[in-house]
């Protein structure tokens, strides 16, 4: 299987930590992903949007962190509008073993959120979806 190039859309402000253990999981000798830094650091304002839309165009598919107050993170929302938009595959990951997690708003009612698993992380990034 070829390398994927994945976007990572996250709540910024409470689940970076959620980020950077996914980083970790991309070093694995087994990965089947890379994640270029492609998440954006500023604060919603200006161009942002389009920035993001070129970095998810770039990408072969967007992996969504959800965590305890993804409802409310209205960048995670846009981006995954974006990557509606654009065609991009997408999936939606349970980032906390015992929490509960939620959906981006702008997430479709069928978009299921997956266990965060290796096994399933692989075959998410393969296209078992």
């Amino acid at each position: 299987m070829a390398i994927k190039r994945v976007f990572v859309s996250f709540d910024y402000d409470n689940d970076a930590r959620l980020k950077d253990l996914l980083v970790g999981q991309s070093k694995n000798t087994d990965s089947p992903f890379v994640l270029s830094d492609w998440s954006i650091k500023e604060h919603l304002t200006g161009d942002w949007k389009e920035k993001a839309r070129a970095r998810i165009r770039a990408v072969d598919l967007v992996c969504v962190l959800c965590g305890v107050n993804t409802d409310k993170a209205a960048g995670v929302a846009a981006e995954l509008l974006i990557a509606q938009e654009e065609g991009v595959p997408y999936f939606l990951l349970w980032g906390y073993k015992e929490k509960t997690c939620v959906k981006p708003t702008s997430a479709k009612v069928v978009d299921k959120i997956y266990k965060w698993e290796w096994d399933t992380l692989k075959s998410l990034i393969g296209g078992g979806r």
